[in-house]
């Protein structure tokens, strides 16, 4: 399986439903490498909340944050 996702995209994640300790829904992060499978793709991501957890596409939704736009102030 093929994704669009490249080393550097800044992403947010829409969900994570199979995983039991997920990443919070809305999080933001870079992706640091991808892995292409047959079926499948891993996806490495540096959470800006600390965390690292990989995602499993497609189980795993996430959007690209446009590099221009500007995240809101938590």
């Amino acid at each position: 399986m093929q994704t669009q996702l490249k080393k550097g995209d800044r992403i947010r994640l829409l969900s994570m439903p199979q995983d039991p300790d997920p990443i919070p829904v809305g999080s933001v992060g870079t992706v640091i490498e991808v892995y292409d499978h047959c079926d499948w793709t891993q996806v490495d991501v540096e959470w800006d909340n600390g965390r690292c957890l990989m995602l499993t596409m497609p189980d795993d939704c996430v959007a690209i944050v446009e590099p221009n736009r500007q995240e809101p102030s938590t």
